[in-house]
Protein backbone atom coordinates (compact mmCIF):
# COMPACT_ATOMS: atom_id res chain seq x y z
CA UNK A 1 0.00 0.00 0.00
CA UNK A 2 1.14 3.49 -0.57
CA UNK A 3 1.37 6.36 1.83
CA UNK A 4 -2.00 7.65 0.38
CA UNK A 5 -3.73 5.31 2.98
CA UNK A 6 -1.76 6.99 5.75
CA UNK A 7 -3.88 8.99 8.57
CA UNK A 8 -0.98 11.60 9.36
CA UNK A 9 1.43 13.91 6.81
CA UNK A 10 4.87 12.88 7.65
CA UNK A 11 5.63 16.23 5.13
CA UNK A 12 3.26 19.35 6.34
CA UNK A 13 5.56 21.52 4.21
CA UNK A 14 5.39 20.23 1.07
CA UNK A 15 2.54 20.96 -1.16
CA UNK A 16 0.86 17.93 -2.88
CA UNK A 17 2.61 17.15 -6.07
CA UNK A 18 4.78 14.99 -7.88
CA UNK A 19 7.49 15.86 -6.21
CA UNK A 20 5.94 15.21 -2.67
CA UNK A 21 4.20 11.93 -3.60
CA UNK A 22 7.43 10.21 -5.36
CA UNK A 23 9.33 10.72 -2.23
CA UNK A 24 6.45 9.17 -0.30
CA UNK A 25 5.83 6.64 -2.69
CA UNK A 26 9.14 5.08 -3.31
CA UNK A 27 9.58 5.33 0.82
CA UNK A 28 6.75 3.00 1.16
CA UNK A 29 7.59 0.56 -1.51
CA UNK A 30 10.99 -0.12 -0.18
CA UNK A 31 10.33 -0.39 3.34
CA UNK A 32 6.65 -2.42 2.89
CA UNK A 33 8.01 -6.00 4.08
CA UNK A 34 6.40 -8.39 1.26
CA UNK A 35 7.23 -5.38 -1.46
CA UNK A 36 8.76 -7.14 -4.47
CA UNK A 37 11.08 -4.12 -4.14
CA UNK A 38 11.71 -4.25 -0.43
CA UNK A 39 15.25 -3.46 0.80
CA UNK A 40 16.20 -3.90 4.84
CA UNK A 41 16.66 -1.77 7.30
CA UNK A 42 20.76 -2.29 7.05
CA UNK A 43 20.73 -1.43 3.35
CA UNK A 44 18.42 1.67 3.56
CA UNK A 45 21.36 4.41 3.37
CA UNK A 46 20.48 8.01 2.40
CA UNK A 47 22.87 10.65 1.21
CA UNK A 48 22.51 14.31 1.42
CA UNK A 49 24.37 17.31 0.28
CA UNK A 50 24.48 20.17 2.77
CA UNK A 51 25.02 23.77 1.25
CA UNK A 52 22.06 24.47 -0.67
CA UNK A 53 20.29 21.12 0.18
CA UNK A 54 19.74 21.25 3.36
CA UNK A 55 20.79 25.13 4.18
CA UNK A 56 21.02 28.07 2.33
CA UNK A 57 24.49 28.76 0.59
CA UNK A 58 23.55 32.18 -0.34
CA UNK A 59 24.88 35.13 -0.91
CA UNK A 60 28.10 33.06 0.06
CA UNK A 61 28.36 29.28 1.10
CA UNK A 62 28.33 29.57 4.94
CA UNK A 63 32.21 28.22 5.48
CA UNK A 64 32.89 31.09 3.76
CA UNK A 65 31.97 33.90 5.95
CA UNK A 66 33.09 32.23 8.52
CA UNK A 67 36.91 32.21 7.43
CA UNK A 68 36.30 36.24 6.13
CA UNK A 69 35.71 36.58 9.78
CA UNK A 70 37.99 34.97 11.05
CA UNK A 71 40.98 36.86 8.85
CA UNK A 72 39.32 39.82 10.71
CA UNK A 73 39.63 38.49 13.86
CA UNK A 74 42.97 36.96 13.35
CA UNK A 75 44.13 40.55 11.62
CA UNK A 76 45.67 42.17 14.47
CA UNK A 77 48.27 38.76 14.90
CA UNK A 78 48.88 39.91 11.11
CA UNK A 79 49.87 43.29 10.21
CA UNK A 80 51.38 41.82 6.76
CA UNK A 81 47.91 41.26 5.70
CA UNK A 82 47.14 45.08 5.23
CA UNK A 83 49.01 44.31 2.15
CA UNK A 84 48.75 40.82 1.32
CA UNK A 85 46.23 39.38 -0.96
CA UNK A 86 43.59 38.09 -0.37
CA UNK A 87 43.94 39.17 3.29
CA UNK A 88 43.74 42.56 1.82
CA UNK A 89 40.69 42.35 0.00
CA UNK A 90 38.73 40.42 2.92
CA UNK A 91 39.75 43.14 5.46
CA UNK A 92 38.45 46.24 2.97
CA UNK A 93 35.29 44.21 2.03
CA UNK A 94 36.11 43.69 -1.35
CA UNK A 95 34.85 40.47 -1.59
CA UNK A 96 35.06 40.95 -5.53
CA UNK A 97 38.60 41.20 -5.20
CA UNK A 98 38.64 37.72 -3.14
CA UNK A 99 37.22 36.27 -5.96
CA UNK A 100 39.07 37.45 -8.77
CA UNK A 101 42.18 35.33 -6.96
CA UNK A 102 40.26 32.43 -8.28
CA UNK A 103 40.32 28.92 -6.46
CA UNK A 104 43.75 29.71 -5.37
CA UNK A 105 43.16 32.38 -3.06
CA UNK A 106 40.01 31.10 -1.30
CA UNK A 107 41.95 27.89 -1.10
CA UNK A 108 45.01 30.01 0.55
CA UNK A 109 41.89 31.70 3.11
CA UNK A 110 40.62 28.04 4.26
CA UNK A 111 43.95 26.73 5.02
CA UNK A 112 45.25 29.90 6.87
CA UNK A 113 42.49 30.25 8.99
CA UNK A 114 41.04 26.95 9.52
CA UNK A 115 44.86 25.39 10.15
CA UNK A 116 47.56 26.12 12.90
CA UNK A 117 45.48 24.76 16.16
CA UNK A 118 44.34 21.52 17.70
CA UNK A 119 41.14 19.89 15.83
CA UNK A 120 39.43 20.79 19.92
CA UNK A 121 40.83 24.63 19.45
CA UNK A 122 39.19 24.94 16.21
CA UNK A 123 35.53 22.80 17.35
CA UNK A 124 35.84 25.34 19.89
CA UNK A 125 35.96 28.54 17.31
CA UNK A 126 33.23 27.11 14.94
CA UNK A 127 30.54 26.84 17.96
CA UNK A 128 31.74 30.32 19.63
CA UNK A 129 31.25 31.65 15.66
CA UNK A 130 28.27 29.77 14.77
CA UNK A 131 26.70 30.62 18.09
CA UNK A 132 27.09 34.31 17.49
CA UNK A 133 27.37 34.83 13.62
CA UNK A 134 23.66 36.14 11.40
CA UNK A 135 23.40 35.96 7.96
CA UNK A 136 23.10 39.40 6.26
CA UNK A 137 19.92 39.17 4.45
CA UNK A 138 17.79 37.35 7.24
CA UNK A 139 19.58 38.55 10.23
CA UNK A 140 19.14 35.17 11.89
CA UNK A 141 22.01 32.31 12.80
CA UNK A 142 22.69 30.63 10.12
CA UNK A 143 21.70 27.28 11.84
CA UNK A 144 17.93 28.74 11.52
CA UNK A 145 18.55 28.85 7.91
CA UNK A 146 17.95 25.42 6.92
CA UNK A 147 15.06 23.74 5.04
CA UNK A 148 12.09 22.95 7.00
CA UNK A 149 10.79 20.41 4.48
CA UNK A 150 14.24 18.95 4.56
CA UNK A 151 14.27 18.57 8.17
CA UNK A 152 10.52 16.76 7.86
CA UNK A 153 11.98 14.36 4.91
CA UNK A 154 15.45 13.81 7.06
CA UNK A 155 12.90 13.21 10.32
CA UNK A 156 10.75 10.55 8.27
CA UNK A 157 13.28 8.92 7.08
CA UNK A 158 15.01 8.04 10.03
CA UNK A 159 11.14 7.18 11.37
CA UNK A 160 11.53 4.37 8.81
CA UNK A 161 14.95 3.28 9.14
CA UNK A 162 17.26 4.53 7.14
CA UNK A 163 20.48 6.01 8.15
CA UNK A 164 20.99 9.58 7.06
CA UNK A 165 24.46 10.85 5.93
CA UNK A 166 25.71 14.20 5.24
CA UNK A 167 28.14 14.18 2.36
CA UNK A 168 29.43 17.84 1.60
CA UNK A 169 32.03 19.46 -0.28
CA UNK A 170 32.55 21.96 3.16
CA UNK A 171 34.54 21.18 5.55
CA UNK A 172 34.11 18.13 7.67
CA UNK A 173 35.37 19.29 11.10
CA UNK A 174 33.03 22.75 10.43
CA UNK A 175 30.44 20.76 9.90
CA UNK A 176 30.27 18.49 12.70
CA UNK A 177 30.30 20.32 15.83
CA UNK A 178 26.90 22.01 15.02
CA UNK A 179 24.85 19.06 12.56
CA UNK A 180 23.66 17.05 15.19
CA UNK A 181 21.69 19.58 16.75
CA UNK A 182 20.75 20.98 13.55
CA UNK A 183 19.66 17.80 11.45
CA UNK A 184 19.53 15.04 14.00
CA UNK A 185 22.67 13.92 12.27
CA UNK A 186 26.12 12.94 14.58
CA UNK A 187 29.06 13.42 13.65
CA UNK A 188 29.95 10.10 12.54
CA UNK A 189 27.54 10.21 9.73
CA UNK A 190 29.41 13.77 8.36
CA UNK A 191 31.70 13.07 5.45
CA UNK A 192 33.47 16.28 4.18
CA UNK A 193 36.28 17.89 2.65
CA UNK A 194 39.20 17.84 4.98
CA UNK A 195 42.58 18.87 5.72
CA UNK A 196 45.91 17.09 6.90
CA UNK A 197 45.98 16.01 10.98
CA UNK A 198 48.77 15.24 12.66
CA UNK A 199 49.22 13.59 16.12
CA UNK A 200 51.81 15.14 18.42
CA UNK A 201 52.24 15.75 22.01
CA UNK A 202 51.90 18.84 23.71
CA UNK A 203 52.79 19.00 27.19
CA UNK A 204 52.26 15.60 27.38
CA UNK A 205 48.93 15.47 26.36
CA UNK A 206 48.15 13.93 23.22
CA UNK A 207 46.57 16.19 20.32
CA UNK A 208 45.76 16.15 16.55
CA UNK A 209 47.10 19.53 15.28
CA UNK A 210 45.68 20.99 11.91
CA UNK A 211 47.91 21.20 8.96
CA UNK A 212 47.27 23.85 6.03
CA UNK A 213 47.49 21.24 3.62
CA UNK A 214 44.53 19.97 1.83
CA UNK A 215 43.71 16.13 2.37
CA UNK A 216 40.38 15.34 0.72
CA UNK A 217 38.03 17.30 -1.90
CA UNK A 218 34.62 15.87 -0.88
CA UNK A 219 33.60 17.20 -4.06
CA UNK A 220 31.62 16.00 -7.36
CA UNK A 221 33.77 13.08 -8.65
CA UNK A 222 34.88 12.75 -4.73
CA UNK A 223 31.59 12.39 -3.21
CA UNK A 224 30.91 8.58 -4.30
CA UNK A 225 34.94 8.49 -3.00
CA UNK A 226 34.26 8.96 0.47
CA UNK A 227 31.01 7.35 0.33
CA UNK A 228 32.62 4.12 -0.72
CA UNK A 229 35.72 4.82 1.96
CA UNK A 230 33.36 5.61 4.57
CA UNK A 231 30.10 4.11 4.74
CA UNK A 232 31.08 1.04 3.13
CA UNK A 233 27.66 0.93 0.65
CA UNK A 234 26.09 2.47 -1.57
CA UNK A 235 23.00 4.99 -1.07
CA UNK A 236 19.51 3.63 -1.69
CA UNK A 237 18.66 7.42 -1.83
CA UNK A 238 20.37 10.53 -2.70
CA UNK A 239 19.92 14.46 -2.36
CA UNK A 240 21.56 17.46 -4.05
CA UNK A 241 20.98 20.82 -5.32
CA UNK A 242 23.69 21.55 -7.58
CA UNK A 243 25.96 19.85 -10.15
CA UNK A 244 28.45 19.80 -7.93
CA UNK A 245 26.25 16.39 -6.35
CA UNK A 246 25.82 14.92 -10.10
CA UNK A 247 28.63 12.15 -9.35
CA UNK A 248 26.45 11.06 -6.08
CA UNK A 249 23.05 11.43 -7.53
CA UNK A 250 24.84 9.53 -10.91
CA UNK A 251 26.50 6.68 -8.63
CA UNK A 252 23.81 6.06 -6.17
CA UNK A 253 20.91 5.28 -8.80
CA UNK A 254 22.96 3.86 -11.33
CA UNK A 255 22.76 0.65 -9.14
CA UNK A 256 20.66 -2.26 -9.32
CA UNK A 257 17.75 -2.61 -6.98
CA UNK A 258 15.20 1.01 -6.30
CA UNK A 259 16.82 4.15 -6.46
CA UNK A 260 16.18 7.70 -5.61
CA UNK A 261 17.35 10.98 -6.97
CA UNK A 262 16.58 14.37 -6.37
CA UNK A 263 17.57 17.74 -6.94
CA UNK A 264 16.27 21.06 -5.03
CA UNK A 265 15.98 23.54 -7.68
CA UNK A 266 16.43 26.99 -6.09
CA UNK A 267 13.65 29.50 -7.91
CA UNK A 268 11.82 30.98 -5.07
CA UNK A 269 13.82 34.48 -5.34
CA UNK A 270 11.30 35.81 -2.86
CA UNK A 271 11.51 33.58 0.00
CA UNK A 272 14.97 32.78 -0.27
CA UNK A 273 17.22 32.76 -3.56
CA UNK A 274 16.39 32.15 -7.45
CA UNK A 275 19.57 30.47 -9.38
CA UNK A 276 20.58 27.29 -11.52
CA UNK A 277 22.60 27.17 -14.94
CA UNK A 278 24.42 30.57 -14.70
CA UNK A 279 25.60 30.68 -10.73
CA UNK A 280 29.33 30.86 -9.94
CA UNK A 281 28.51 28.96 -6.80
CA UNK A 282 26.04 26.24 -6.29
CA UNK A 283 25.87 25.60 -10.19
CA UNK A 284 22.80 23.47 -11.65
CA UNK A 285 23.14 22.98 -15.39
CA UNK A 286 23.63 19.53 -15.93
CA UNK A 287 21.57 18.15 -13.54
CA UNK A 288 18.44 19.81 -15.22
CA UNK A 289 19.13 18.39 -18.68
CA UNK A 290 19.77 15.00 -17.24
CA UNK A 291 17.52 15.06 -14.48
CA UNK A 292 14.03 13.53 -16.81
CA UNK A 293 16.77 10.80 -18.15
CA UNK A 294 17.94 9.65 -14.84
CA UNK A 295 14.30 9.74 -13.60
CA UNK A 296 15.24 11.97 -10.83
CA UNK A 297 12.84 14.22 -8.73
CA UNK A 298 13.53 17.40 -9.37
CA UNK A 299 11.90 19.91 -6.73
CA UNK A 300 10.78 23.31 -7.66
CA UNK A 301 11.43 25.19 -4.27
CA UNK A 302 8.40 27.88 -4.95
CA UNK A 303 5.83 25.56 -6.62
CA UNK A 304 6.87 22.35 -3.91
CA UNK A 305 7.45 24.12 -0.76
CA UNK A 306 4.90 25.54 1.60
CA UNK A 307 7.57 27.36 4.23
CA UNK A 308 11.13 27.26 3.55
CA UNK A 309 12.74 27.83 6.98
CA UNK A 310 11.25 26.86 10.47
CA UNK A 311 10.80 30.35 11.22
CA UNK A 312 8.19 31.04 8.59
CA UNK A 313 4.10 30.55 8.15
CA UNK A 314 3.67 27.88 5.87
CA UNK A 315 2.49 28.94 2.51
CA UNK A 316 -1.22 28.35 1.53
Amino acid sequence: MLWTSASADPLPSWNEGKAKQSLLDFVAKVTQEGSPEFVPASERIATFDNDGTLWCERPLPVQLFFALDRVKALAPKHPEWQEKQPFKAVLEGDLKAVFAGGEKALLELMMTTHAGMTTDEFESVVKDWIATAKHPKYKRPYTDLVYQPMLELLTYLRAKGFKTYVVSGGGVEFMRPWMEKAYGIPPEQVMGSSIQVKYELRNGQPVLRRLPQLDFNDDKAGKPVAIHRFIGRRPVMAFGNSDGDFEMLEWTTSAPGPRFGLLVHHTDAEREYAYDRQAALGRLDRGLDEAPKRNWTVVDMKKDWKKVFPFEPLKP
